[in-house]
């Protein structure tokens, strides 16, 4: 198999997305990470940009790398500029980077509008600046800036900015979709015309994602003959992203055949890209090939049967291969084979007239407004309900909510729970932040004497959607609850047109998940 070079930009285009700061100390985690998945160059940064940059490279110097080799980010000389006396070459040097990747101009528009200088003192600059770095013992990648629109424009300049770096010593040149709006076919054929023209030297490809093509034009240079891929993980990058090395590293490996990062390592893809989204504090894309959570999600009932029968009728690949799971989600779209599946999941009953019933019970929610797919908890205790296992912990009596705003100005909110548990009558009151928490309170309050298990559990998230929006203010509500222990997280759901009944019922079943599941795991 062929190698391909992978090439990490996450710390720098990726910092560059919207809503995305990572500190030295999230940088340095990341670049860890990233050694262990695998990846052969990690770019930094760009040294001379602020303070931080600087503390990042003196910092990640003193860590040993087992594999990725790190890379500093910085641009040619100034034009007329000696390298001797250029500050930016200087910090790049001062680093001590083992890699430089040096962005140089190779669209004759950005020569004349931008740096405004002649074609020939570009051409000295590009050539200039690798042969003094690559002259102080360092892997030089030179960069062709906007290459594929250059190349558009003036096919003979753009070749002439690739052979002056060539010439200079520079050890890949990357071929750069800065502009992100290049096709593929553009991509394949202009990649392969640079490469008949400089083999054997590395070529790289670097694109931008703006016509929705980054991951498309990346696979079809290397299909041109690139062999050094540049890109970012879960696509993190300035405007609308860079190429996504989440789907080009399984691409290349279980569709094209290339060698990246070995197929051990590949089953860390899903693991890699969630980390990332958690240091950035991102929500992780769910419809994201490969590593989201819905990327091999069944919802069909015709699709979910056909999978129960044969993998490959649905599957593209087996989703193990890159860390991810297969899951059957429960709707009215369901068949009865995703009950099924539920049920042999769970190690319950295999019967065919349970599963139908329970679909019958689904599909009739459903078009009361719940919804199952996040909420499995609530799933679990209708399983259980529909078998006649279930028994409820406690009785509720009455509840009563009361929110008002003191003299002070602030909003006090109040509820008040009367329970029945065990033949005994609970009357608690609790204040909270809000409605739900209060509630949430109150019924804590009220059960902790009676299971002293509930004190590990809490909520960590509550979501609130309005299903039938054009009912106005008498639309009914979904209320959707997270809830976690020490051991596992759970989803529930409840619905009504009332928000505190809604969350009172995904309250309850919260409740009575986390004591079942103990029930079952004493």
């Amino acid at each position: 198999m062929q190698k391909i070079k992978i090439y990490d930009t996450t710390l720098r285009d990726g910092m560059q997305a919207e809503g995305v700061a990572f500190s030295v100390e999230d940088k340095i985690l990341i670049a860890r990470k990233l050694d262990d998945f695998g990846v052969d160059y990690i770019e930094g940064g760009y040294p001379q940009s602020n303070p931080k940059e600087e503390k990042f490279f003196a910092r990640i110097r003193q860590i040993q790398f087992g594999h990725a080799k790190i890379a500093a980010f910085g641009s040619t000389r100034k034009a007329n500029t000696s390298v001797q006396d250029d500050v930016c070459l200087r910090v790049l040097l001062a680093s001590e980077a083992p890699a430089v990747t040096m962005v140089g101009k190779s669209w004759d528009l950005h020569v004349t509008d931008v740096l405004r200088c002649s074609l020939e003192e570009n051409l000295a600059m590009c050539r200039d600046s690798v042969s003094y770095i690559k002259g102080k013992g360092r892997e030089v990648v030179f960069d062709a800036e906007h290459f594929f629109d250059g190349y558009r424009n003036n096919p003979d300049y753009a070749m002439k900015v690739l052979r002056a770096a060539a010439e200079a010593g520079a050890d890949a040149i990357t071929l750069c979709e800065t502009n992100g709006g290049s096709l593929p076919h553009e991509v394949f054929d202009i990649t392969q015309a640079v490469v008949k023209e400089f083999a054997p030297l590395v070529i790289g490809i670097h694109c931008h994602n703006d016509a929705d093509c980054a991951v498309a034009n990346t696979l079809a240079a290397v299909r041109a003959g690139a062999r050094h891929v540049q890109g970012t993980i879960n696509g993190l990058g300035e405007r609308t992203g860079n190429a996504n090395l989440c789907t080009i590293i399984p691409n290349l490996t279980l569709k094209m055949g290339y060698e990246t990062i070995g197929p051990e390592k590949l089953k860390t893809l899903t693991d890699l890209s969630r980390y990332i989204f958690d240091v950035a504090n991102l929500t992780p894309a769910a419809n994201m090939p490969y590593v989201g959570d819905s990327a091999f999600a069944h919802k069909g009932g015709l699709h979910i049967d056909a999978l129960r029968k044969n993998q490959r009728t649905y599957e593209h690949i087996q989703p193990a291969l890159v860390g991810n799971e297969r899951r059957f989600l429960i709707s009215e779209l369901s068949g009865a084979s995703n009950v099924l599946d539920k049920l042999e999941k769970r190690n319950m009953i295999t019967d065919k007239a349970l599963a139908r019933r329970i679909l019958s019970r689904v599909q009739q929610l459903e078009n009361e407004g719940y919804q199952f797919e996040t909420a499995e908890a609530s799933f679990d205790l209708l399983i259980k309900k529909e078998m006649g296992q279930f028994t409820q912990s406690f009785e509720l009596l009455k509840y009563h909510v009361d929110v008002e705003r003191n003299t002070a100005g602030k909003l006090v909110t109040e509820a008040t729970v009367k329970l029945q548990v065990d033949g005994r009558i609970e009357h608690i009151v609790s204040e909270g932040d809000g409605p739900v928490n209060a509630l949430d309170g109150a019924l804590r309050k009220a059960l902790l004497p009676f299971y002293p298990n509930i004190a590990d559990m809490s909520l960590i998230d509550y979501k609130v959607r309005v299903v039938n929006a054009k009912a106005g203010t008498a639309a009914k509500v979904r209320v959707l609850i997270e809830s976690r222990d020490r051991q596992a997280i759970w989803g529930t759901v409840g619905v009504s047109a009332n928000i505190i009944e809604a969350s009172w019922l995904a309250l309850v079943d919260s409740v009575e998940y986390k004591l079942l599941k103990d029930l079952q795991n004493a």
